[in-house]
């Protein structure tokens, strides 16, 4: 198979690995055997957080912090962010990989509608739903006994790139404007630039040999080793 179509090809990137044999997938003790059943079964396992309510009031307890303003995007945040994009990465439902937006940036014309979008999207506080629109790959986990669990397999999810690249510049913003005010704990690990799982290693390590308390420790470190 000609490897530079790329990894979306379904085959290359689960490298071909066989699966143990089984009937069918099983979801509360009774089998799926169409696929109707097949799909309540993984979108019941892969979603249970859809609809769990979300208490707002956990907000009123975060400090105040004096307002700042949000000023428009650059053109460099957005090739800076873009250059870190892997050409390989598989695109979204509009086939548009990173390759394909890092050619297309390189004409301020383009580049310029891109921000506005960006801007519009900030200031109307709207996400249009051409960004929301995905596409979802069930590959299996690894050294699986048996197969006939949808625990035993593995979503990812693939959304369309341009608005991918939108978020991925709000986020290098917000990071920046947090970490610069102190707005996250020390103890922080997890989603953070230049942190890994090394870092959260050798935090626990820490915790460990100076022998703190389990009270303590859950309550001073937080960090996310997934």
């Amino acid at each position: 198979m000609n490897k530079s179509r790329g990894p979306w090809e379904l085959m290359n990137w689960v490298k071909k690995r066989k699966l143990p044999a089984t009937k069918a997938i099983k979801y509360n003790g009774s089998p799926c055997p169409s696929p109707d059943s097949l799909w309540n079964a993984l979108h019941s396992s892969f979603n249970t957080a859809l609809h769990c309510r979300v208490d707002f009031d956990i907000l009123n307890e975060v400090e105040h912090k004096p307002c700042q303003i949000w000023n428009f995007f650059s053109r460099y945040e957005f090739r800076s962010t873009i250059h870190k994009c892997v050409d390989t990465s598989a695109p979204g439902p509009d086939r548009m990989s990173w390759r394909h937006w890092k050619f297309i940036i390189k004409n301020d014309d383009c580049l310029s509608k891109i921000i506005n979008i960006a801007d519009a999207c900030i200031n109307l506080g709207y996400w249009p739903k051409y960004f929301k629109i995905s596409t979802t790959v069930i590959i299996p986990k690894l050294n699986k006994t048996s197969y006939n669990n949808p625990k035993a397999f593995h979503p990812i999810i693939l959304l369309n790139t341009l608005g991918k690249l939108i978020e991925k510049v709000i986020a290098e913003r917000i990071q920046f404007t947090v970490t610069s005010n102190d707005f996250i704990h020390p103890s922080q690990l997890g989603g953070l630039k230049f942190k890994s799982t090394s870092d959260a290693g050798i935090a626990l390590t820490h915790i460990i040999r100076s022998g703190w308390s389990k009270e303590r420790s859950t309550s001073t470190l937080a960090f996310d080793i997934s």
